[in-house]
């Protein structure tokens, strides 16, 4: 019997064969007319239009059509669908249509619920993803009918409106992709919608589900709890759907999750597990949520995890240690996040990590040394930190890093030589940073390189000529920094190089003429540094040159006239360039390109020639402090300007009628100020330019009305002139208003009660030193998102309105100098940001305080409730919550910062009273503190808690009636500058401890009932009889009257006279002499006053 096995076996191998062969054949015959008919009918539906990626697109699918084809060209009635029609897949028995994939096929059309589509009711598996549906007005419901599907993606089609119901019929789908659909019409982008009740009937049916993909459907609920019972979800990707509610954390905990996206829903909460060992979970997108809470140590359980981001989430405490078991991880994103602490040295044990962003996060202390080994690492962006200290010279370990950026910290030193050794390293970042002395010639080796930023550090010496030697250079910028010496001819090697930044340096000698006919560079910044010679351009016909800024030099001779021979330049910046002689404006007509000419602090020539038409059209004209004394005529062709800044000139009289035509419809910034304009040639109740964003009038001597800028205006500036009359209410209408400026002008009648409604757009509103009259506005409403509100120096009556407490961002309230009659404003201390607080010289009455209301103002730095008529006691714990006084500031050597400059075009300014000296501050310094109660009414005990205000800089409490000792706590203000107690009743003895205000350079305790010996020694040898007469009881220097039988008290040293003539530059303009506070701004930023 075995003999014949074999033959046996072949026999039915053989049968098997022939058998697969034929239904392999016989399938292959099979497509059933009536599947045929209806793809081909389908194919009549579309036009095939391949789809290209523009600039309103948001999810940039360039990348998917490429690539593309259209698929249905293949279908042929003469030939089989089955066999060699593409994308179309057959049952192998049957025939019928069991999958359909025409992604990426150029379908152009509407999904209609008419469509063969739903013919094919075998489907099983459809993929119509990247495709044009857009002219559908929803998804047809008939998908509904398709119960067989199993696998379902739609998405990248351009799809919106609600998804039907009926998607939750199809009960055996094991994968739905509807994400990333969008229509954009003219005004706003529509999304596809999920109800909620349609969203858990979807999860209740689909059992069987592994893939749901979601991102972008606008979904605006929480998730079903159910979501956690689908056991056999593998993926889950919801980012962008507007989710609310907290994310049901049983889903981490799935026991066949590999990857969860729900990023960008800015609302949605959650915490994330005691993940167990053993997870699948590969990839965790919680990106731009609200997720918050600790993050375990059991993150290191999920040792399948590739892909981790956390990027501006709000977990807290610190990163754990066990990140570092994260053996797989390849891309760690914790940029913006609040992590507390240093990032654990655990973090060099990612082996496998080639992805890290720490951008924005708030790790602190040094970068650690274990960074370099990351051998993996190809990308590492460690830019707006909290890092301080050295670069590790360990980081030239990372050799496989391409890009490097540490942009925007508080790194500082030398930088490593080992930075040479990252050779494939393409793009370098170290710009805003604290480095000093040489850049390392090392840097050469980098061959790779193709941008290089080193800006705003403290670098120093030559350009570093090993530069040149980096062919692959685009972009160099080595700005703000402290290079000396001149500009290496050698640059002339980086043939590939179309940007070069070297501005605000001290660089010198001549401008090597090679620069401006390299024959890629587009882009030559220069300006503020100590270039001289002449301005020389030679062969530049072929100059690539788009930007040139040559400005803030020591160049000599006027521009040549060859300067025409730019024929590709668009900006010219030669803003005070030193020039002897004037500079002739109709040179620069003659290059043809040129959009952006800014020529400010130079003295212009400017002839009057018949207009040209083939005079360039500028978009930007900056020609300040150029000694105009008229607005010059060719501006009269200038129809396309956005930008034209004629201030700090001597252009008078009225603004002509023709100038109010230029620009007016494309001008956005236009500023006339500091000149003698008196009026507007042409009155106008409504300013002509339509789409201005920018309009400053101050500084001149405009009469007349107040006038009416466009609904366009954010910014708007006409303070210091002769404006007189009432606001017209229709300011009221100008709604996109951020700044109003109108201060120091001769305005009157009553605010307009409706500028209250403008609060939620104005962040400053100053109406300073007018002669305004009546109630403050009431109608403050919630959202107001002002910062500044000065009302100072006008007629005011009534009281505060309580709808300021709606102002929760306010940091400046200013109503000194008028006739209100209020209580002290307790509910003020609820304003969490409020800065500066003057309420002097009104008809304020009462406490300063009850037992009911809790001290407020943590951020307080100056408060003046001077002149008015408050009274009672200050009890001991007034000044305890008073945070930004209880700290004595950092300082350091930057730039002094000031109040109101976030938008760097208005700060804020008070004036300081201190016994009849005025300080008027045109910039408030942040690190500015004052209290003056003086001209009140107070009695009792001066509180030893006042002692605490170890940043206080000026304290003035005279004029009261305050009694009791001068509190030796006061010796604490080791910042203080002005002490002003004088006439209140004061008695006892003057405490030695105000030996130790070193900085103390006006004090006053005349006028009080102070007995005994006046310290001698420190600050107490500078001050003179002034400073302590009308107390009989005292003694000792420098009064005349010696202390009993003590030895003579020693002779204080006359202080000398420092000049202080030099120029401040911060303009801080003093009103008497206030030795004390210019001692201040001195010993804290170095500066010299003008006086």
């Amino acid at each position: 019997m075995n003999q014949y096995l074999p033959l046996f076996i072949a026999f039915c191998l053989f049968f098997i064969s022939q058998s697969q062969t034929t239904s392999n054949t016989s399938s292959q015959q099979r497509c059933l007319p009536d599947q045929s008919s209806a793809l081909l009918q389908l194919r009549q539906e579309f036009v095939e239009k391949r789809l290209h990626s523009d600039i309103h697109d948001p999810f940039d699918y360039n990348d998917f059509y490429n690539g593309s084809y259209p698929k249905m060209k293949s279908w042929k009635a003469d030939s089989d669908c089955c066999s060699s029609w593409d994308g179309v897949t057959c049952d192998a028995h049957y025939g019928h249509v069991i999958g359909l994939d025409l992604s990426n096929s150029w379908l152009c059309g509407p999904l209609n619920s008419n469509s063969t589509l739903f013919k094919l009711r075998h489907l099983q598996k459809l993929n119509l993803a990247l495709n044009n549906f857009s002219s559908s007005t929803t998804i047809p419901s008939e998908f509904g009918q398709l119960v067989r599907l199993t696998h379902l993606n739609l998405s990248n089609s351009f799809l919106h409106g609600r998804i039907p119901s009926e998607i939750s019929w199809l009960s055996n789908l094991v994968s739905l992709d509807l994400s990333f659909n969008y229509f954009a019409d003219i005004f706003d982008y529509k999304y596809l919608k999920l109800r909620r009740n349609d969203l858990e009937a979807l999860v209740q049916n689909m059992t069987y589900l592994r893939e749901l993909h979601l991102d972008y459907v606008n979904i605006s609920s929480s998730l079903p709890q159910s979501l956690a019972n689908l056991s056999s979800l593998t993926s889950l990707s919801l980012s962008e759907c507007s989710l609310l509610g907290e994310f049901p954390s049983d889903i981490f905990l799935l026991p066949k999750i590999q990857a969860i996206d729900v990023s960008g829903n800015y609302i949605l909460t959650g915490f994330l597990p005691n993940f167990r060992s053993g997870s699948s979970l590969k990839q965790l997108r919680l990106s731009g949520t609200n997720f918050s809470g600790e993050l375990l140590d059991a993150i290191g359980n999920l040792k399948s995890l590739n892909f981790l981001d956390l990027s501006q989430t709000y977990f807290s405490r610190e990163l754990p240690n066990s990140i570092g078991n994260l053996e797989s991880l390849s891309h760690l994103d914790l940029s913006g996040a609040i992590f507390l602490g240093a990032l654990p040295n655990s973090i060099g044990n990612l082996k496998s990590l080639s992805y890290l962003d720490l951008f924005g996060a708030n790790f602190s202390k040094e970068l650690l040394d274990s960074i370099g080994n990351l051998n993996s690492l190809n990308y590492l962006k460690i830019s707006s930190t909290e890092f301080s200290g050295e670069i590790p010279p360990s980081i030239g370990n990372l050799s496989q890093l391409t890009s490097l950026s540490l942009r925007e910290s508080n790194f500082h030193g030398q930088l490593p030589s080992t930075l040479g050794n990252l050779a494939k390293l393409t793009s370098l970042d170290l710009s805003y940073n604290l480095f000093s002395g040489k850049v390392p010639s090392s840097l050469g080796n980098l061959t790779q390189l193709e941008v290089l930023y080193l800006s705003y550090n403290n670098f120093e010496g030559r350009f570093p000529v090993s530069l040149t030697n980096i062919t692959k250079l685009t972009r160099i910028d080595i700005s703000g920094n402290q290079l000396k010496g001149s500009i290496p001819s050698e640059i002339s090697r980086l043939t590939n190089l179309s940007s070069l930044y070297l501005y605000q340096n001290s660089l010198t000698g001549a401008i090597p003429l090679v620069l401006y006919t390299m024959p890629s560079l587009s882009e030559l910044y220069l300006h503020q540094n100590q270039l001289t010679g002449p301005l020389q351009f030679q062969n530049i016909s072929s100059s690539q040159l788009n930007d040139l800024a040559l400005g803030g030099n020591k160049l000599d001779g006027p521009p040549p006239r060859s300067i025409s021979n730019f024929t590709k330049l668009q900006l010219l910046y030669l803003s005070s360039i030193n020039l002897k002689d004037k500079m002739e404006l109709n040179i620069f007509f003659q290059v043809k390109e040129l959009q952006f000419l800014y020529l400010s602090g130079n003295n212009l020539l400017v002839s009057k020639e018949n207009i040209n038409s083939t005079h360039p059209k500028f978009s930007g004209l900056y020609l300040s402090s150029c000694n105009l004394h008229e607005f010059p005529d060719f501006l009269k062709a200038q129809n396309k300007l956005q930008d034209l800044d004629l201030s700090n000139n001597k252009i008078e009289g009225k603004i002509p009628k023709w100038f109010c035509n230029v620009g007016k419809g494309t001008q956005r910034y236009l500023n006339l100020s500091f000149n003698l304009l008196s009026d507007f040639e042409q009155p106008l109740k409504v300013l002509p330019w339509k789409s201005i964003y920018i309009l400053d009038l101050r500084s001149n001597m405009l009469q007349g009305s107040l006038p009416i800028p466009p609904l366009s205006i954010s910014y708007f500036f006409a303070s210091n002139n002769n404006l007189t009359g009432k606001i017209p209410r229709m300011i009221c209408n100008v709604n996109s208003l951020q700044v109003l400026d109108i201060s120091n002008n001769q305005l009157n009648g009553y605010i307009p009660q409706c500028l209250g409604h403008l609060s939620s757009s104005l962040s400053v509103l100053n109406m300073r030193n007018n002669c305004f009259q009546g109630n403050l506005p009431n109608s403050f409403i919630q959202g107001c998102s002002l910062l500044t509100l000065d009302f100072s120096h006008n007629q005011i009556q009534g009281k505060i309105p309580r709808s300021l407490v709606q102002c929760r961002m306010l940091e400046v309230l200013n109503l000194g100098n008028n006739n209100i009659n209020d209580a002290f404003p307790f509910w003020l201390q609820s304003l969490p940001e409020l800065r500066i607080l003057v309420l002097r010289a009104n008809g304020f009455q009462g406490p300063i305080w009850t037992p009911y209301t809790r001290f407020g103002f943590p951020k307080l730095h100056v408060i003046d409730l001077s002149h008015n008529n408050f009274s009672g006691r200050l009890p001991s714990e007034y000044f305890k919550t008073w945070n930004a006084m209880l700290m004595v500031p950092a300082k350091d050597n930057s730039q002094p910062e000031y109040m109101g400059s976030q938008n760097n075009y208005y700060e804020d300014l008070i004036t300081v009273v201190n016994k009849g000296i005025e300080i008027f501050m045109v910039k408030i310094l942040t690190i500015f503190t004052a209290i003056d109660l003086s001209n009140n009414w107070f009695y009792g005990e001066i509180p030893n808690s006042v002692g605490n205000l170890k940043g206080l800089i000026v304290l003035n409490l005279s004029n009261n009636s305050f009694m009791g000792h001068v509190p030796s706590s006061l010796g604490n203000l080791t910042e203080l500058e002005s002490l002003d107690l004088s006439q209140n009743e004061l008695s006892g003895e003057i405490p030695q401890q105000l030996l130790r205000l070193t900085f103390l350079e006006y004090l006053n305790l005349s006028h009080n009932q102070l007995v005994g010996p006046i310290p001698q020694g420190g600050q107490f040898w500078t001050f003179e009889i002034s400073s302590f007469e009308g107390n009989f009881g005292l003694c000792g220097s420098p009064l005349l009257n010696k202390c009993g039988n003590n030895n003579e008290t020693p002779s204080y040293e006359t202080r000398q006279e420092s000049s202080i003539v030099e120029e401040f530059d911060w303009k801080v303009v003093v009103i008497g002499y206030a030795c004390g506070l210019i001692i201040w701004f001195v010993r804290n930023f170095g500066v010299h006053l003008h006086s």
